[in-house]
């Protein structure tokens, strides 16, 4: 970790990078895309950079990591740094671009804090970055490592798109195939792929999907299902989605990732932590990981209580409802709460508007919980949930999004 004089200036000089960082991240990011154009074409996420979120992102992880260095010395905050690599070893970023990162960030710091970069400072801040970074890079080879696969090279793999369905107005699934006829790569439950399409521009974009399953299709066969991403003030459409939704047809070939994430089921099923008591709540295209956990739960038999919550719009924008019901049902111990804002004629009232824990029976004692949704969605439910004695570690989430540093334990 950090030695003791790093520790010491970065605590004191946190306030004032922390203070600059913003403007150090808008000046890193116009000096890697001038330098490297390929990188916004091909790799980073146009729509978050151009909404902001991306800087923001960056920033945050940054102020982050070096705010648990300076107070935790002796850990390592091991839930962010696993959930960024599991992003990045699904996008392909190598060790080499950490070293271009590196440079183009510390030159950005220098043109924004001048004369206040002495070379005590420098050497602190060069420190966290390297801790941070390799770190990244050791568990990013891990993951390769673990897909059979090398690091920035063997990303893609051509699918082939077996069916569609449009299962909402904004929400359709995708079926998908290898197209070389080799076995599809085992995932778990909660993991995600990259998708990445060529655009009209030519460029190379690229988006996560959480897979939900096989779809019905056979082994070999996976689903995901993408939401189309409507452009709302200050913020343009989902170039991804919107592609997807319009273009993609049966027998299109996209180029799929391997399986990444860390929201996993942990130790449950009929052979192991059977008796392990479960809560999946999610809102929105949140969804879709937890219909991947409920064909497990429902496959293995899962013998403890497992309690379904959802909060969405309205009945018809609920996206694979159908599925979230019977895959509930089949649960020894199963009970499932749908909020919805817009609701149906004869839809409890309790369960209208947005989820609420407190019409809930008691949770169980030992309940493991998983969560996905926009981040005030899962902000609320946790706090909810530790109010209502479920321990903080056993509260797992996914974030969707460039905010992969946020919510740490």
């Amino acid at each position: 970790m950090l030695s003791e004089q790093s520790a010491a200036t970065v605590r004191a000089t946190l306030p004032v990078v922390g203070a600059a960082i913003g403007e150090i991240t808008e000046r890193f990011y116009d000096r890697l895309f001038t330098a490297h154009p390929e990188l916004l074409r091909d790799l980073f996420n146009r729509g978050n950079q151009a909404a902001g979120t991306q800087r923001q992102a960056l920033a945050g992880s940054i102020a982050a990591f070096a705010t648990h260095l300076v107070e935790h010395p002796d850990e390592r905050p091991d839930v962010m740094l696993n959930r960024i690599a599991h992003k990045h070893a699904s996008l392909g970023v190598a060790p080499d671009q950490y070293e271009t990162v590196h440079r183009h960030l510390f030159a950005a710091i220098v043109e924004v804090l001048g004369d206040a970069v002495t070379p005590e400072v420098a050497a602190a801040w060069d420190d966290v970055y390297w801790l941070m970074a390799n770190a990244l890079i050791a568990i990013e080879a891990r993951l390769y490592a673990g897909q059979g696969v090398a690091a920035g090279e063997d990303t893609w793999r051509e699918w082939e798109v077996v069916g569609r369905d449009d299962v909402t107005e904004d929400v359709a699934t995708f079926r998908l195939r290898p197209a070389d006829g080799a076995p599809a790569p085992g995932f778990r439950p909660g993991q995600y792929v990259s998708v990445q399409v060529q655009l009209g521009d030519g460029a190379r974009q690229i988006r996560q999907y959480s897979l939900t399953g096989a779809g019905h299709g056979g082994a070999e066969v996976r689903q995901i299902c993408v939401k189309r991403v409507r452009g709302e003030v200050g913020a343009p459409d989902g170039e991804v989605s919107n592609h997807l939704h319009a273009r993609v047809r049966e027998g299109d070939v996209l180029r799929v990732s391997a399986p990444y994430g860390d929201l996993v089921l942990d130790g449950t099923g009929a052979d192991a932590d059977a008796d392990v008591p479960l809560l999946l709540a999610s809102a929105g295209i949140g969804v879709t990981p937890m219909i991947a956990m409920l064909e497990q739960l429902a496959a293995s038999g899962h013998r403890a209580p497992v309690t379904v919550v959802h909060a969405d719009r309205s009945p018809a924008e609920h996206a694979l409802r159908a599925d979230h019901e019977a895959y509930t049902a089949k649960l020894p111990d199963g009970s499932a709460y749908f909020f919805y804002e817009r609701p149906e004629a004869g839809h409890p009232a309790e369960l209208t508007g947005y989820a609420d824990l407190a019409v809930l029976p008691p949770i169980p004692a030992g309940t493991r919980a998983y969560l996905c949704g926009p981040l005030p969605f899962m902000r609320a439910v946790r706090s909810q949930l530790i109010e209502r004695g479920v321990g903080a570690a056993d509260i797992h989430y996914e974030v969707f999004g460039p905010d992969l540093w946020l919510a740490q334990s």
